[in-house]
């Protein structure tokens, strides 16, 4: 009488396992490819196509990815190139500005008509009577200070919706129309006033949004500031000294 065979069960195999055994061998199916066609993927369409297609349509989707992310690059390039020469043209008008008010002037050329912002405002920490022929809206500091908290503290621009006091006291007649703001102060050693750019719409300037271009503009502001305010004094007591002659 025979003895029965016994048949030994193979372990179950883990995919898993498959897919490390695949992973630690990647030329597995090199000279296996009447396998690779037979091998079948589903599809997002519902139908089922082979591995070989299906790796192709990967390398598709890759390919489009690079080159969306390629022309992203070059269209953010482009935009840089612009961005920079409109500051160059910026802070080179800046140099050439004989008096605070030039500067205003320079400014709200720039920032309105080149940088296409709505509003732009300059507001300077001092005394009026310092300087009489200026037009630039004037504060003290303590003043200044006691409606724009800390903002004058800040060494990057403070972006976002204002309060009604602030935007009043930063863009005065336009304050209403400012949804959104960008705020910086000026400062060489000291505060010497507030720079600040406004929207109309709600989400221009955001809290989260890059303030590197606003940092550059308010260094340069911090040099070239103190320079024409004590030009606009100078001239102010000689204007004072001629009338006591």
């Amino acid at each position: 009488m025979k003895k029965p065979v016994q048949v030994q069960e193979k372990a179950d195999i883990r995919a898993e396992d498959v897919e490390a055994y695949l992973k630690s061998h990647p030329d597995f199916f090199i000279g296996r490819d009447e396998l690779l066609g037979e091998m079948s993927v589903p599809h997002a369409s519902g139908s089922a196509i082979s591995l070989v297609e299906r790796q192709l349509n990967l390398f598709r989707e890759q390919r489009d990815n690079y080159q969306t992310q390629l022309f992203d690059l070059i269209e953010t390039a482009r935009q840089n190139d612009r961005f920079f020469e409109k500051s160059k043209r910026l802070l080179l008008n800046l140099v050439e500005a004989q008096s605070l008010d030039e500067v205003v002037i320079v400014l709200e050329d720039s920032f309105l008509e080149d940088f296409t912002v709505d509003f732009c405002s300059l507001l300077l920490f001092g005394s009026r009577e310092r300087y009489p022929q200026c037009n630039v809206p004037m504060i003290s500091e303590e003043m200044g200070r006691r409606i724009l908290g800390d903002l004058p503290d800040h060494h990057k621009a403070i972006c976002g919706p204002l309060p009604p006091e602030k935007a009043d006291l930063l863009f005065h007649k336009n304050a209403r129309d400012v949804a959104s703001a960008a705020v910086i102060a000026l400062r060489k050693g000291n505060v010497l006033g507030m720079l600040s750019i406004g929207s109309r719409r709600k989400d221009y300037f955001e809290s989260t949004m890059g303030s590197l271009f606003l940092s550059y503009i308010s260094d340069f502001l911090g040099r070239i500031l103190p320079i024409l305010m004590a030009r606009e004094e100078r001239s102010r007591k000689l204007g004072a000294d001629l009338q006591d002659v």
